[in-house]
C-alpha cells in the first residue's frame, strides 16, 4: 500500500504523544540533519528548548504540538514518518529528537517526504496550509447541508471533491473509499448529481468509519506504526480497500480503477 498515513492515523500518533509530552519541559531539541521534505526551522532549537508543552492536538492531516511560549510545532508524517517514543540512540531514519526529564522522543522518517513548521501565534489562522482548509470531517461544521452546498455546480468526481481539502480536512483515499461504499455511492459519480438524500447518509457514513479506525488505531499501512510501535487494526475491517476481486457484503464483487493516479476500490453491483 503506497497511501500515506491518513486522518485516524494522526489523530492516533497526537494521542500517543500526549502522555510523554503533554505538561513536560523540553530540556533538548536536537536535529539530525537539515531538511525533511523542506528544510527544519533554522531556530527550532533556540525556540523550543526550555519551553512547556501545553497540548497536541491535530487539524487535517497535521499534528501540533503547542507550548508555553506560544510556538507551535506543526508536524505531518508524509509516507513514511512516524514517532518513536521508546528511547535509546538515533538510528539511521531518525531526524529529529525531542528530550524531557523523562523521556526521548524521535521522528522517524524513511523516506523524508514529512514536515516540521514552526508557528508563533494562533496556527489556524497563520500557517498557510490551514488558511484554506475544510471543516474537520467529525466536527458539527460538517454537515449534509454543509457538504451540499459545498458540491453545488461541481462536475468533478465526488471522490475527488472528498478528498479536496478546501471542502473537507483530513480525508484520504483509503477512508473516503469505505465511506462512499458504506452510502452506496459510485467514486466516479459527478459531485453535484449526487441527491441530498444520499449526501444525508454519506455524512454519517464518513463520521462513522473515521471513529471506527481511530478507534482501532488507524490502518496497517506498509510503513505506519503509533508512537507505541503498535500496528492499527482498522484494516481487517476494510469494506472495499485493498480488496479488488473479493466480495462485496452486497454479493457483488469489488473492483479497483484508478482515479487522478491513485487506487480507487468500489463495488459496481451498489454504489451508483
Amino acid at each position: 500500500m503506497r497511501d500515506m498515513p491518513e486522518l485516524p492515523e494522526v489523530e492516533t500518533t497526537v494521542r500517543g504523544l500526549a502522555p510523554f509530552l503533554e505538561g513536560q519541559r523540553l530540556t533538548a531539541v536536537t536535529t539530525f540533519r537539515p531538511d525533511l521534505r523542506r528544510p527544519f526551522p533554522a531556530d527550532l532549537a533556540q525556540r523550543l528548548t526550555g519551553a512547556t508543552v501545553t497540548t497536541l492536538s491535530r487539524r487535517a492531516k497535521y499534528g501540533v504540538i503547542s507550548t508555553d511560549r506560544d510556538d507551535h510545532m506543526i508536524f505531518h508524517l508524509g509516507m513514511s514518518g512516524r514517532w518513536r517514543t521508546e528511547g535509546g540512540e538515533a538510528g539511521k531514519h531518525d531526524h529529529l529528537l525531542l528530550e524531557t526529564a523523562g523521556h526521548r522522543l524521535f521522528l522517524h522518517d524513511p523516506r523524508r517526504f514529512g514536515s516540521v513548521d514552526l508557528v508563533s501565534g494562533d496556527p489556524l489562522t497563520l500557517f498557510p496550509a490551514f488558511v484554506t482548509l475544510g471543516p474537520e470531517p467529525l466536527s458539527d461544521a460538517f454537515d449534509a447541508a454543509y457538504l451540499a452546498k459545498a458540491l453545488a455546480g461541481r462536475r468533478a468526481p465526488i471522490k475527488a471533491m472528498l478528498l479536496d481539502q478546501t471542502i473537507v480536512a483530513g480525508l484520504g483515499n483509503i477512508y473516503v473509499c469505505e465511506a462512499l461504499n458504506m452510502a452506496r455511492i459510485a467514486p466516479t459519480k459527478p459531485a453535484a448529481d449526487v441527491p441530498k438524500t444520499k449526501l444525508a447518509v454519506l455524512v454519517p457514513a464518513i463520521k462513522k468509519v473515521l471513529t471506527a479506525a481511530i478507534a482501532a488505531g488507524g490502518s496497517t499501512l506498509r510503513d505506519f506504526l503509533s508512537p507505541e510501535g503498535d500496528l492499527g487494526y482498522f484494516a481487517k475491517d476494510w469494506r472495499v480497500y485493498g480488496r479488488e476481486g473479493e466480495a462485496c457484503e452486497c454479493g457483488g464483487t469489488i473492483a479497483r480503477i484508478v482515479q487522478s493516479g491513485r487506487s480507487t476500490f468500489y463495488c459496481p453491483k451498489c454504489q451508483r
